[in-house]
């Protein structure tokens, strides 16, 4: 993938497909297309009552685009559990260069100056592919994708693509489709475009309004 960058990686999201990594020092980048797509419908994002009260109370600031590459390299970053990452150099490089062209967004929460939370991800069009997630405060990463959810409604997007499911997305309404229908529903993403406003929609209320009314 010598001649790789940005905007065939673009590219490639536009055909549903996306990079991984096998290990953080391998710089070897292969393309996934998998036959089962998770996303997260966002007229039926789910907030669990317990995480609704989380966020109204406002824990942490919310903010975006302020951080990315430390987002990027909190994501990348070992943890109990999981001692390897699919974010190598390289497509940690890829990213930083999409942010540059206003097509990677972060999404993070603040806690008494400290970076304690967050995500990262790649918008074309009105869609929105979420990359990878991290916390280091408990909820903080389930509050950022509240906020980026309504970040997302807010600004007329229609598809964020989770990727793959797993059980802790289906607590929040992700479903799992075929390949083809993903490919459908891309397309017609793809053909509107939406424009990633870098402010929070306003606090947590704020952003559980913009969610509910969707719904």
């Amino acid at each position: 993938m010598k001649h790789f960058g940005p905007r065939e990686l673009l590219d490639c999201y536009a055909r549903g497909v996306f990079p991984m990594a096998d290990a953080r020092d391998d710089d070897r980048v292969f393309l996934i297309d998998p036959e089962k797509r998770g996303v997260i419908p966002l007229d039926a994002f789910h907030v669990p009552r317990r995480l609704a009260r989380t966020i109204r109370s406002d824990p942490f600031e919310i903010r975006m685009d302020t951080a990315f590459a430390q987002v990027v390299a909190a994501c990348a970053a070992p943890k109990p559990g999981r001692t390897e990452t699919w974010i190598n150099g390289v497509i940690e490089e890829l990213y930083a260069r999409l942010f540059e062209m206003g097509h990677a967004h972060s999404v993070e929460c603040w806690q008494d100056g400290e970076l304690v939370g967050g995500l990262y991800g790649v918008s074309l069009g009105s869609a929105f592919f979420g990359e990878s997630m991290f916390s280091r405060r408990t909820d903080a990463s389930k509050v950022a994708l509240a906020h980026l959810v309504a970040r997302l409604i807010a600004d007329g997007f229609r598809l964020l693509d989770t990727q793959f499911i797993t059980d802790h997305l289906t607590t929040f309404g992700a479903v799992e489709i075929p390949r083809v229908e993903y490919h459908r529903r891309l397309a017609r993403a793809l053909a509107h475009e939406a424009s990633f406003q870098r402010a929070a929609v306003g606090d947590g209320a704020a952003a559980l309004q913009v969610i509910s009314q969707a719904s």
